[in-house]
């Protein structure tokens, strides 16, 4: 299910617990409306506000980290790209259809990431199935240094071209982390039950329709943020491709 089908559930939850209040309110006796009743529920709700904060905190917090990570792990590819385009083009002529391989390649990995028009698979997908750098180091087994230059050249490009693969299996295992269906369960839960109480006592006016509604949509957008960063290769919402397409620019000249 889609971040954005989630949140609009989550939406539909927080308006369902403000209407279930609302009619409680009209079934329910007067005594069972008191102040005295009214502060009880004050204080139940004050609780599962501060518990639904502390979880809604605690998966912002974790979905910003997966996030941050995978900006970082772009900007150190791109960065080891520009490396390697560098290490090859020192080694010699023969290296010229590796450096113009690796270009065709990134450039049709960030328009299959980062533009979903492109043909094939995009996003998270597109990673996944690439096979550019296994192409490229089968290439590199097939060079003969010709002298001891050549041949530390050589070693440092497989070392660099190694910590490419191995920083896109990370980002791809990294990935394979959802947000715990639980933790958004029992958030939703706990959200619909704190609605519910906002409409047990508030006045029947439009003003405290739109506002709580205005609420209701607030948090469900940030369930949305949440579901979004946690995939930054998918969705709406996604890293940037500034570094790599910074490398494509410096790259095989």
């Amino acid at each position: 299910m889609s971040s954005l089908a989630i949140s609009l559930i989550t939406l539909l939850c927080l308006i369902g617990g403000f209407l279930l209040g609302r009619w409680l309110q009209r079934l329910l006796p007067d005594h069972h409306l008191s102040s005295e009743s009214q502060n009880t529920v004050k204080l139940g709700a004050g609780m599962v506000a501060t518990m639904s904060a502390l979880v809604l905190g605690l998966l912002v917090s974790s979905a910003k980290s997966s996030f941050d990570a995978v900006n970082v792990a772009i900007a150190q590819n791109g960065a080891r790209i520009i490396q390697l385009d560098h290490l090859l083009g020192q080694y010699g002529p023969e290296t010229r259809a590796m450096r113009d391989q690796v270009k065709a390649s990134l450039v049709a990995r960030v328009a299959k990431v980062w533009n979903q028009a492109a043909p094939g698979a995009s996003g998270l997908q597109a990673v996944e199935k690439s096979t550019a750098m296994m192409d490229l180091q089968s290439s590199l087994g097939t060079l003969t240094p010709q002298n001891d230059l050549q041949k530390s050249l050589l070693n440092q490009a497989r070392q660099v071209s190694d910590e490419i693969w191995q920083s896109r299996l990370l980002l791809i295992e990294e990935q394979q982390e959802p947000v715990p269906t639980v933790f958004l369960v029992l958030l939703v839960f706990w959200l619909a039950l704190l609605f519910m109480s906002f409409g047990l006592f508030a006045p029947g006016n439009s003003t405290v329709f739109v506002v709580l509604l205005v609420c209701a949509f607030s948090v469900s957008s940030a369930v949305f943020l949440i579901l979004e960063m946690s995939h930054p290769l998918d969705g709406y919402i996604k890293v940037s491709s500034a570094p790599l397409l910074k490398a494509i620019e410096l790259i095989g000249h």
